[in-house]
């Protein structure tokens, strides 16, 4: 049964045991018919030069900048234009961030298989990355420390930031972007959003005349975007390594009767500012609490800056309340949506968080709201969407290492297991794999 006469759809759940999924409110976002429209834009980054690139910008984002990379001291004039007390919030996150992911880093292990058989598993980072980061309804300067801090504790050597165009900097990214690289170190920034950052950051760039290479292609691109950035990573998937296909954003909240109204709802409405087809969920045993959620969003929607935008979310299809038996049916309703971001306010939330398995982060208790993990936690915010926190993590130094296993066995390890290899080969009808390893021991073969 589904009401709809307040600001969140009522969605009950009380006679369910199973199916939750399949009811769950979900954004629907078409990608495929998406690709129709960034395919020719791919195309055109991949065949064209500056010139082309200056041009797609001026169609697409209405400016084009003087050149696509942006010069040192206009970065550096976005660290000088920022406010010290921002300078140093910037800094402290980064701080944070990097106190974190460091503990993510991963160590070389080797075993021993048998005597004189060794498997060594290194940790090698990505060589290249493109790092996007939006600019359309709002600013990321957050983006770029959750993209560039991981990347740079993994030991990646040549890191690219792109983010689009702005009319109010003369074609430049925003200026508190350019400060956070800045801050950062990052000098190689590219004035280009959209599919066509995608694409240049998988093709490269060069001069018109050709005799200069703008940018180099990448190996890897992470970061979120809107729909033709998520349909331009599918369509180029392959040619680059991608960490997601990004959707809107998500929060869901599971509270009991102790949680705050006030505070549920304002953590609702901090999701919905991001965009209209952002997605609140709140899942809930407490009939009571949810009246009282309903009227602290009509107050504190009314009186919010983005209001038409927020409203647009939290009354869309795919943001709801959803009332459950108890808190146990809660968390299982939880997992089957698998929320980019759910918060736990109710009577032993810690314990509860302990059944979580689906979920880009897991924020316990009135006083970890997702906002504190957008900025300030420590805790990377670019996560899974979409439901895709069932089988997908969130940006992390893992992101840009890769696992490398170097193999040695000597003579008498590899005669030890050389019998077995011809079996298996032979079961596979891959006889010349067994050869491959009776070769070594024929009369006169090899040297020691």
């Amino acid at each position: 049964m589904v009401e709809t006469s307040s600001l969140l759809r009522r969605l009950d759940f009380r006679e369910l045991n199973s199916e939750y999924a399949e009811r769950l409110p979900r954004a629907s976002i078409d990608i495929k018919s998406a690709l129709t429209i960034v395919e020719p834009i791919i195309e055109r980054v991949k065949n064209g030069r500056e010139r082309e690139m200056r041009e797609i910008s001026r169609e697409l984002d209405g400016i084009a900048p003087e050149q696509i990379r942006v010069p040192k001291e206009i970065i550096e004039a976005g660290l000088k234009s920022i406010s010290e007390e921002l300078r140093n919030t910037i800094n402290e996150a980064i701080a944070r961030v990097r106190k974190v992911h460091s503990a993510q880093q991963r160590t070389q292990t080797q075993v021993e298989v048998v005597p004189g058989g060794t498997v060594t598993e290194r940790w090698v980072p990505v060589s290249r990355v493109g790092l996007y980061v939006p600019g359309g309804q709002a600013v990321y300067p957050s983006s770029v420390i959750m993209n560039v801090v991981p990347a740079q504790i993994a030991g990646v050597t040549s890191v690219a930031l792109a983010s689009p165009p702005q009319r109010e900097n003369n074609g430049w990214p925003h200026p508190t972007i350019l400060a956070t690289c800045a801050l950062l170190g990052i000098d190689e920034v590219y004035a280009i959003g959209g599919a066509q950052a995608i694409a240049m950051f998988a093709y490269g760039l060069r001069s018109d005349d050709d005799s200069v290479v703008i940018s180099q292609p990448v190996n890897m691109v992470t970061g979120p975007g809107n729909i033709y950035v998520a349909a331009a990573k599918r369509a180029l998937r392959g040619v680059i390594a991608i960490d997601s296909e990004a959707g809107p954003t998500e929060i869901a909240i599971v509270a009991d009767k102790s949680a705050d109204a006030g505070e549920v709802a304002a953590d609702l409405i901090s999701q919905a500012e991001h965009d209209t087809i952002a997605a609140a969920i709140l899942i809930t045993d407490s009939e009571e609490l949810l009246l009282k959620v309903q009227d602290e969003l009509a107050q504190r929607i009314a009186r919010t800056k983005h209001r038409e935008r927020i409203t647009t979310a939290i009354t869309g299809k795919q943001s709801g309340a959803v009332l459950v038996r108890d808190i146990s049916q809660a968390i299982d309703v939880a997992n089957a949506y698998a929320a980019e971001h759910l918060e736990i306010q109710c009577v032993d939330a810690r314990k509860w968080s302990e059944r979580i398995i689906n979920a880009g982060a897991v924020f316990i208790g009135r006083y970890s709201p997702v906002s504190l993990g957008d900025y300030l936690a420590g805790s990377n915010h670019v996560l899974p969407t979409g439901g895709c926190a069932c089988h997908s993590s969130g940006l992390s130094v893992q992101t840009f290492l890769r696992g490398l296993h170097f193999i040695e066995y000597d003579k008498e390890s590899l005669a030890d297991i050389a019998q077995s290899v011809v079996i298996f080969a032979n079961a596979e009808d891959l006889p010349a794999h067994g050869e491959a390893v009776t070769a070594r021991f024929e009369r006169g073969a090899g040297a020691e």
